[in-house]
């Protein structure tokens, strides 16, 4: 046993970094509902003794919009991918210190340093996902492969799809082989009778749970998230999950910290803390995504890595989404007009 005089330099580090922490007090995180499981914010707090004070966004744009015009006061945010990117270039978030993030080692090497950080400064990936079609194949019995392959009249009124102007014209683009990421009135002219035609098939608009309609029996085909979709596969391998041939929106929630963030050192470390396997895991089993934490997959079991809409098979044409400025507006109007008119 070593003398107390050699232990004690290391107990009173210990001691300090445990008082350090407690000082911090209270940490306001401002992120995706029921994203997060209570039980990690809830071990997080315990460890360190910083309480979370979680408020939640419905929307990007939300989340934008009170940043943009200095309101609350949050210490760690949860945006998309195309959303960190615009509050990037607003100066609105606070470089990151790689040295406090020693857990930084675990991400797949995909997932670093993505159009949206290109020198991975400012965002450390979440979970990650897919928009894909579910298929209840008990009740569909033709193939489905793509997009063109569910807004058919056969399936009229047994659809749920995402409650997404951007997703439902993104599903349009792809079928006529244009970018998704380039808005132009012309694309979008192109784009507005293959809308037209789908809003008229449409049983369910529903972004917050659409997995509901289709464990319901509601409807029998859906577009959806991923994370949904593997719920659905988990409950009942009659569920499918398809990548549509055309092409599939990836989307790559992250955390970041606001350039005003009062406790950017608590921030630092709850993103560590997230960044365990051990803690990272707990989120796959809740939230079913992709985990771009590869240490935390190897703790996961053969059936949540086989789930196809949580990793999906091959190589299919996956594609984040881009800033798009003002052109989102003419998306929502586009949108907007064609179901209003339904």
């Amino acid at each position: 046993m070593k003398p107390l005089r050699l232990l004690l330099p290391a107990l009173l580090a210990l001691l300090v970094s445990a008082v350090a922490a407690r000082a911090a007090g209270e940490l306001n995180l401002f992120g995706w509902s029921e994203y997060i499981p209570q039980p990690v914010l809830d071990g997080f707090t315990k460890e360190t003794g910083i309480k979370v004070n979680f408020e939640t966004f419905a929307s990007n744009e939300e989340l934008l919009s009170k940043l943009v015009a200095g309101g609350g006061s949050y210490d760690l945010v949860q945006p998309s991918d195309y959303a960190a990117e615009v509050m990037i270039r607003q100066h609105l978030l606070s470089p990151l210190d790689p040295a406090l993030l020693p857990n930084l080692k675990n991400l797949a090497p995909e997932f670093r340093q993505r159009p949206h950080d290109p020198a991975g400064r400012y965002t450390v990936p979440y979970m990650s996902g897919t928009v894909g079609i579910v298929v209840n194949t008990d009740r569909v019995k033709t193939p489905v492969r793509g997009y063109g392959d569910v807004f058919t009249p056969a399936l009229k009124d047994r659809i749920v799809v995402l409650n997404d102007t951007r997703e439902m014209v993104t599903w349009a683009l792809y079928t006529l082989n244009l970018p998704i990421n380039t808005i132009t009135a012309e694309n979008l002219a192109r784009a507005r009778p293959v809308v037209a035609s789908w809003v008229k098939l449409v049983k369910v608009y529903d972004s917050d749970s659409p997995k509901t309609a289709l464990l319901n029996g509601d409807v029998d085909v859906g577009v959806v998230w991923s994370g949904e979709a593997a719920i659905l596969w988990k409950e009942n391998k009659k569920f499918q999950y398809v990548i549509p041939a055309e092409g599939a929106h990836q989307f790559i929630d992250v955390l970041a910290i606001p350039a005003n963030a009062k406790n950017k050192a608590a921030a630092h470390q709850l993103i560590d803390y997230i960044l365990r396997p051990e803690v990272s895991v707990l989120i796959s089993e809740a939230f079913p995504y992709t985990n771009p934490n590869l240490a935390a997959r190897k703790l996961l079991s053969a059936e949540q890595l086989a789930n196809p809409a949580s990793y999906p098979p091959g190589h299919p044409k996956l594609e984040t989404f881009r800033d798009i400025g003002k052109d989102a507006a003419a998306i929502d109007r586009l949108v907007t007009d064609l179901k209003s008119a339904q």
